[in-house]
């Protein structure tokens, strides 16, 4: 399945339960893409020719159940996409410097602290690490809101409006080809399904609770406009504490900063990746700590 700003074919992974679809391009140390929750991989296009051009591999999944992913998928999450991501690895033959977006980077900071050997770096983009508070309230409030909107004839499109109002500030030429995908995308069968289960599903204490042994090297980057915070500026500077991440912060964007601002994020992440160790195979995996 070809999408929207990709020319590659994509590649099957076999997991439990189902199938992830990926691509894979170039050659030197592998670097893995990961979108967010409601997102397609056509969400790096700005990022994947650079770093091939730099000299990565360059990988870019789909979640579960989203884009060529398979629907048939019951355990949905950041532990299952962090399995997943740490499966692709090992399939491709690693280590590799994971880059996720929301979810997932949730899901790359967890398969850093799961498996330390196989990932030697993490960029994390608008990273959703830890339950906003109050957590049990408003867990309740948003699964009851979930089941409301996203479900047919409607679910397709309120995440479409949704997802285009978090591109806040600086947008995109192709946001509005790249929202008519995902669009397009949940219609197809089992997607809005997969979605809304996974919508249920979501929760990241247990990415929490796994920060105090995450010891890649890390930056964190952050739209200045971000509605998913309520002070972009103090998550950075709690990740910076927390996982050690060098902040970047990017003025007037949202929860996209490496679509919305790639003449920002595109050098940061290149210079990033250009100061990890390596050998001559690969990533050398560091710690810290």
């Amino acid at each position: 399945m070809n999408l929207p700003g990709t020319s590659t074919a994509a590649q099957y992974l076999s997991r439990p339960e189902g199938r992830i679809a990926y691509t894979v391009e170039g050659s030197g140390p592998l670097v893995v893409l990961v979108p967010g929750m409601g997102d397609l991989r056509s969400t790096y296009r700005e990022l994947t020719g650079p770093l091939r051009g730099a000299g990565y591999r360059v990988a870019v999944t789909d979640l579960r159940g989203h884009g060529g992913s398979d629907t048939t998928f019951t355990t949905l999450g950041d532990v299952a996409t962090g399995g997943d991501l740490l499966a692709l690895v090992n399939h491709l033959g690693g280590p590799a410097v994971l880059v996720g977006n929301s979810m997932g980077a949730a899901a790359s900071a967890w398969a850093a602290a799961e498996r330390p050997d196989l990932v030697g770096g993490l960029v994390l983009l608008a990273p959703l690490l830890r339950e906003p508070k109050p957590g049990a309230v408003a867990r309740a409030a948003n699964h009851a809101m979930y089941r409301a909107l996203f479900v047919r004839p409607w679910g397709a499109a309120v995440w479409a409006w949704f997802y285009r109002s978090l591109n806040k500030g600086t947008r995109a030429p192709w946001l509005e080809e790249h929202v008519d995908a995902i669009h397009a995308s949940l219609r197809e069968p089992g997607r809005l399904r997969s979605f809304r289960h996974l919508t249920l599903a979501l929760d990241h204490r247990a990415v929490e609770a796994r920060l105090p042994e995450v010891h890649a090297p890390a930056i964190a980057v952050i739209g200045s406009l971000d509605p998913d915070y309520p002070d972009p500026a103090d998550e950075l500077t709690w990740l910076a504490a927390t996982v050690a991440a060098e902040p970047i912060l990017v003025p007037g964007v949202g929860h996209y900063p490496h679509s919305q601002r790639p003449d920002v994020v595109v050098p940061a992440v290149v210079s990033f990746l250009a100061s990890l160790p390596r050998g001559t195979d690969g990533w050398t995996v560091s710690t810290r700590g």
